[in-house]
């Protein structure tokens, strides 16, 4: 693609592996995502600012703000990330209801984020709901505008994540993600998010080493790995090119174990938060984040 990205100069010169973490829960506030994230071996860690399932979200307190910036600087946690609410689509039927309020949301969502000091936003590209992938496209790069422009000064880069292609869903091919990253006025308030069961599904098949090589093969061709700022290791619990986003642990489900050890060997994706999504967080996370560090070459 033709648009450079702003390079993260930690992905590039720093000879070090990639940051392993997990969605963390946020019961008891925020902070409690960074502390328990630590406890169970997170370097990275994703949250949820607020309900994924609800449109309507409190400004955070500011004694949230310095909870978790406290402890942030406790922990040393290297990348900090949220996940957008899964009501959000940007790329509905312009006038609906659900275009009107996804921008509301997602403008907070930005809002929520900039305010903790996040790195990274991660959003899917949303739904075209019939009318196709050209209209749908168009209408998120778009909405990205609106809220880019509503949002001028915001450093937190939203970052665009790759799905499994079901229904009428964006994001389940890399030239998807190009046209969007292509399209926007200001592309650097962008990345891109690659999730190892969402690509699965969507067809790119990463369980041997030619296939893990053909895949990044293409994202580069397609997209670029400087655009690559955050992965989810997820194994996939339904067969390849399924279309279905089902998430499983690490070494359980149709990927298998020996994707991921690519993965987080891989020195391309050195710096970079891997994090993982999959079921049973409270008793499996630090399961799943365990079974990544082991498969790092020593």
């Amino acid at each position: 693609m033709n648009n450079t990205p702003p390079l993260l100069g930690e992905q590039i010169a720093t000879p070090i592996g990639p940051y392993l973490g997990a969605h963390m829960p946020t019961a008891g506030g925020h902070a409690c995502a960074l502390t328990a994230g630590h406890g169970i071996g997170c370097e990275a860690v994703q949250i949820f600012t607020a309900s994924p399932r609800q449109w309507r979200a409190p400004e955070l307190k500011e004694e949230t703000i310095l909870a978790w910036r406290q402890a942030l600087a406790e922990c040393g946690t290297k990348k900090t990330i949220a996940h957008d609410s899964y009501l959000i689509n940007l790329a509905a039927p312009p006038g609906s209801e659900v275009l009107a309020k996804s921008r509301a949301a997602f403008r907070a969502e930005i809002e929520r984020a900039e305010a903790l000091g996040l790195d990274f936003l991660v959003s899917h590209p949303g739904a075209h709901g019939g009318d196709g992938e050209d209209v749908g496209i168009a209408r998120l790069i778009e909405s990205l505008d609106i809220l880019h422009a509503e949002t001028a000064g915001a450093k937190v880069r939203v970052a665009l994540e790759t799905t499994a292609g079901q229904g009428t869903y964006l994001g389940g091919r890399f030239e998807h993600l190009t046209r969007i990253l292509n399209g926007v006025k200001d592309p650097e308030r962008l990345a891109v998010c690659l999730d190892t069961c969402h690509i699965f599904a969507a067809g790119y098949d990463i369980r041997t080493p030619a296939g893990y090589e053909e895949t990044m093969a293409q994202f580069d061709r397609i997209i670029g790995l400087p655009w690559l700022q955050v992965v989810h290791a997820n194994d996939s619990a339904k067969p390849f090119g399924s279309h279905a986003d089902r998430h499983a642990h690490i070494g359980e489900g149709e990927i298998g174990l020996e994707a991921f050890r690519r993965l987080v060997n891989d020195p391309r994706l050195a710096g970079l938060p891997i994090i993982v999504e999959t079921p049973d967080s409270e008793t499996m996370h630090e399961v799943n984040v365990r079974r990544l560090r082991e498969l790092i070459a020593a």
